[in-house]
């Protein structure tokens, strides 16, 4: 058993202070603790105490290894700690102890802790390696130093371990995932396929898109990886990954730098991870993760859990005024129910657009706090719909709900072990609906409702110069990063408007979208000489991409040269947003392409748009791109 499988990462201390060796122990007892080791703290300490009792494990030579087997203890556990100024451990050659291990082991464990307590005194012979451990600056380099120590020591349960894996399984595992699981997703899981065939390293990619995750990694390919790449703008599941050396960073990074990806993972250049019992990723592994990436993230997980709702309701609704227009029912206050069949769809897609706002918040919730912070998000998000918050107050809800619930778990942290499992399914829900309610009613639903209604006359009162300028706005948007962060604002801007009956925004929304792959696609067939072979290929499928509304189908070109790609692919969509506001189109499905054009308001006016930002983008294309060499 290795050391660094036995080590969490909230086990673990760099500022033990000098205090008593009874203080001391009381503090590594909680350290082993705070793991979730121990079904009860004051049973195993005496376990410890009785220990300490037959003879002192302070080993000398500045360590200090106190263990015991109890049956408190869930599962063979190790805490660590490090004390610059040393502790009176009673070593047996009377030095200050700067290094103290803990090892917990269950009763039924047989010799487990014996077997760790023999690995640790080995490597901890090498004076070196431990100034090495007393110096580290983080957890990660605490653990890292281990790490490295056992596989040069025990070179040759390592040279085993290659060996099982090169009989079948993958040497390198990864993860994509994007908010809306279509593009980035699969293209990062090509990037990496493709490099890895290039390198020459075995690799295996699970790919969590909008149809679920497909080609998913078994437990056993889990446990022969050496090391796991999680590419994903979106929370996945990462329990799974515990003990392995993972590397989390942005799906982005898994298009465009699946080179350093698959070198890092093959070199073992990642850190342990260890998980902290909630479905987010531990964003201390990713040196990309700032607050605005964690925000983001959070609320990406709720859109993309949203999306499939506002889908099938949004495409069900617009069905039904397509149905009564076709008819001849136009008008009237029941516009979209004048006919029998148009009633029952609009009826079913009231049903599944109304679940929007709640989807939203308590999928934001849940991505904070997890599971137990669903409820109070789905609660919070309903009380916004119905009380006139909608979309912003909905957002708002899920934030709060998931931060509202992260801080009763530390509320009642201190409860008996024996109320754990009530916890989730009793105190989180029934406390945090209660103060989630309290907090929309009388904090955060009036000055939103306010907002709403501020927004939605300032839109209604917007003459057709501002609406065109808005339409230009949103719809450049949507070329500025094809799915980053900026594509994404624009896109919810749009299903926020779409759920506040701006239908003319989510029209140029889409326009915008669908112009940088139609303009790319045409661009290559009109401008050969502007491309390669492989990239005229491609240029192929960015029609089906375009027509399709996935944007993302551009990036790789606009990766590949910058510079020119992106400012064509911009104006061609500004152009597209702004005719589609002088059309006066308006678009009630927030997804579909080419394919829902025919219940928009104004199907005409709304392909003359499409086709002439596409257009411009073309020809800007062929003037910003020189020829290239014709044999290339």
């Amino acid at each position: 058993m290795k050391i660094t499988d036995l080590i969490n990462k909230s086990c673990v201390k760099l500022d033990l202070p000098g205090e008593s060796k009874l203080k001391t122990i009381d503090t590594m007892v909680d350290l082993m603790n705070n793991g979730n080791n121990l079904s009860n703290k004051e049973e195993y300490k005496e376990a410890i105490l009785a220990r300490e009792n037959l003879s002192t494990t302070g080993i000398g030579e500045g360590v200090a290894i106190p263990h015991a087997k109890s049956k408190a203890v869930k599962k063979a556990a190790l805490a660590a700690a490090v004390s610059k100024v040393g502790v009176d451990y009673e070593s047996f050659d009377g030095s200050l102890s700067h290094l103290i291990f803990m090892i917990a082991a269950p009763e039924g464990a047989n010799d487990t802790h014996l077997e760790v307590l023999s690995r640790l005194s080995t490597i901890l012979m090498d004076e070196e390696f431990r100034n090495n451990l007393i110096n580290a600056s983080s957890v990660d380099e605490f653990i890292k130093l281990i790490d490295d120590k056992e596989r040069e020591k025990f070179a040759d349960e390592y040279a085993e371990e290659v060996v099982s894996k090169e009989s079948g399984y993958p040497k390198i595992l990864a993860v994509t995932a994007c908010p809306t699981g279509i593009a980035h997703t699969f293209m990062a899981a090509e990037s990496l396929n493709k490099m890895g065939e290039k390198k020459g390293v075995s690799i295996k990619v699970e790919t969590n898109g909008s149809a679920g995750a497909k080609n998913i990694l078994t437990a056993e390919e889990i446990e022969h990886a050496e090391c796991i790449i999680v590419a994903a703008d979106k929370n996945v599941e990462m329990a799974r990954f515990n003990g392995k050396r993972v590397i989390i960073t942005k799906v982005a990074n898994g298009i465009h730098k699946a080179d350093e990806l698959i070198e890092r993972a093959s070199k073992g250049d990642a850190p342990i991870y260890n998980h902290s019992g909630s479905v987010s990723s531990d964003s201390s592994f990713d040196e990309d993760e700032t607050t605005f990436r964690k925000v983001y993230k959070h609320l990406m997980n709720g859109v993309s859990n949203m999306l499939p709702f506002v889908v099938a309701g949004g495409i069900l609704i617009a069905l039904a005024f397509l149905i009564d227009t076709v008819l001849g029912q136009v008008g009237g206050s029941n516009f979209g129910s004048n006919t029998p069949v148009a009633a029952y769809l609009k009826g079913i897609g009231d049903i599944a657009f109304s679940f929007m706002l709640p989807i939203l918040a308590g999928y934001i919730a849940y991505s904070i706090a997890d599971r137990p912070a669903m409820v109070v998000g789905f609660v919070g998000g309903v009380i916004s719909r119905d009380g006139g918050a909608g979309f912003l107050g909905a957002l708002l809800a899920g934030f709060i709900a998931g931060y509202l619930v992260l801080g009763l778990k530390k509320l009642f942290s201190g409860l008996p072990q024996s109320l754990d499992g009530i916890k989730p399914v009793l105190l989180f829900p029934l406390f945090g609906t209660l103060i989630m309610a309290v907090i929309m009613t009388f904090i955060i639903m009036p000055p939103v409702a306010a907002i709403n209604t501020a927004i939605q006359n300032f839109l209604m009162s917007l003459g057709t110069s501002s609406k065109v300028l808005l339409g230009i706005l949103v719809a450049a948007m949507m070329a500025a990063d094809m799915g980053g962060p900026i594509n994404k604002a624009a896109y919810v801007f749009g299903l926020a408007s779409l759920e506040s009956g701006q239908y003319e925004i989510m029209a140029a929304v889409m326009a915008g979208g669908m112009v940088p792959p139609l303009a790319i696609g045409l661009a290559t067939t009109f401008f050969k000489n502007r491309f390669t072979k492989e990239e005229r290929e491609s240029g192929k499928v960015n029609y089906v991409m375009g027509l399709s509304f996935i944007t993302e189908g551009a990036i790789p070109f606009a990766a590949a040269d910058p510079l020119h790609v992106l400012p064509a692919c911009i104006v061609g969509s500004g152009i597209a947003g702004a005719l589609s506001m002088i059309f006066n189109v308006g678009l009630r499905a927030p997804h579909g392409g080419i394919f829902v054009i025919p219940v928009v308001s104004n199907p005409v006016g709304y392909l003359i748009a499409i086709i002439a930002g596409s257009v411009v983008g073309m020809l800007l294309l062929g003037i910003f791109k020189k020829p290239i060499n014709k044999k290339a």
